[in-house]
């Protein structure tokens, strides 16, 4: 059984609002009570005012937040569907950087577990790579206060990357093949079935532009993915999901964020420079991104010129018997002797051109019909005979 639908039911949703209104009802009581304290009519009014401000920026918040929530929760249920993520009985490790993507990740899968026609777990994995000034005790915090399984996995990949990449060479490459074999081995280790990473819409339009622009190949990162070794089954949930989204949930949330010191720490990144570009498109032409990223699903390899995706060689014409003469006025035939010692015709056939082509012809047809219809309704004029 897969998941089919990852949406909150409707019950829930009246439950919200009713422990909303509850929370509001409350602090009006309190709000109430606390002004009875004060004597002075005008520090009542203060005191009240601001309350209320408070109140009504505290609700809209909220409200941005529900509004957002609903629709991360139903972008990655489409995901999980379109592509057959989950599967019941399934231990999902979620890779949790201490990003916002991660974040957004583990807060979204997590919520749709609770909610899900089938029964998966989930458990989030770090891999504390001994960066200098990485704060160790930040994520463990974050994941204990939310009752969540984790392992906290720790290896000094850091120091492996410095040592291997050239001076002024970026060190993403070299630190991702790491990361991702060390995160390989324990999810086959501790038996998880499908691996989520945090990457998103954007993330794979800049893999995408990255390999065009650079690479010579028109590939990106699939939203599923077997790896080379097929012992592990990568997901990407947040492949619908567009970067802004994840910035505004990450800070209605306050997510505890870790930024990344060994990447961050280099400029001119290719990556960066890719990205700049794709919020600018965004930016001019809102539908751009939405655009291309659809693009990617809707794929003709016949229009392209991948010779191993599609059998060019083996195309074959199946003409039939009809034969269609060239609609026009005239056609001139030269070197007629050589036309003719082809094979070719030396006076070939035309017929006339068919009017629903031409515009001209249309306008002046529709005038004649006015015209017409004009003349038909027009009335004979009336002589009175008694003038």
């Amino acid at each position: 059984m897969t998941v089919a639908t990852l949406f909150t039911p409707k019950n829930t949703l009246e439950s919200d609002k009713m422990s909303t209104k509850a929370h509001l009802d409350s602090h009006t009581l309190e709000a109430d009570a606390y002004s009875m304290e004060y004597d002075d009519a005008d520090d009542i009014a203060t005191e009240s005012a601001s309350k209320d401000l408070a109140d009504e920026q505290t609700l809209t918040e909220s409200a941005l937040f529900r509004k957002l929530q609903k629709k991360l929760r139903r972008q990655v249920s489409w995901a999980i569907r379109d592509f057959n993520m989950i599967e019941d009985g399934d231990v999902v490790m979620v890779c949790v950087s201490g990003g916002k993507d991660s974040y957004t990740l583990l807060d979204i899968l997590l919520l749709l577990k609770r909610i899900a026609p089938i029964s998966f777990d989930i458990v989030a994995v770090n891999l504390d790579q001994k960066q200098p000034g990485y704060p160790e005790d930040i994520l463990p915090a974050y994941l204990n206060e939310q009752g969540i399984a984790h392992y906290i996995l720790e290896k000094d990949t850091y120091s492996i990357v410095k040592s291997v990449v050239p001076e002024g060479k970026t060190y993403c490459s070299a630190c991702s093949r790491l990361r991702r074999g060390s995160l390989y081995g324990f999810a086959k280790q501790i038996g998880a079935t499908k691996i989520a990473l945090g990457h998103h819409r954007d993330d794979m339009l800049a893999t995408f532009f990255l390999n065009l622009f650079h690479g010579g190949a028109l590939k990106s990162m699939p939203p599923k993915l077997l790896s080379d070794d097929k012992q592990n089954m990568l997901i990407r949930p947040l492949a619908y999901v567009e970067e802004k989204d994840i910035i505004e949930y990450a800070r209605l949330k306050a997510f505890p964020i870790i930024p990344c010191n060994l990447c961050g720490s280099q400029t001119n990144l290719q990556r960066a420079i890719i990205n700049d570009m794709l919020r600018d498109w965004d930016d001019a032409h809102p539908q751009r991104l939405a655009s291309i990223f659809k693009a990617m699903q809707n794929v003709a390899p016949s229009q392209l010129a991948d010779r191993e995706l599609f059998d060019f060689e083996q195309l074959r014409l199946e003409r039939d018997n009809h034969e269609r003469l060239f609609e026009g006025d005239n056609i001139q035939a030269g070197q007629t002797d050589s036309l003719a010692e082809i094979g070719l015709p030396v006076a070939p056939k035309t017929q006339t051109f068919h009017a629903k082509f031409d515009n001209n012809h249309k306008q002046s047809a529709a005038l004649d019909n006015r015209k017409e219809s004009n003349r038909a309704t027009q009335k004979i004029p009336t002589i009175n005979p008694l003038l």
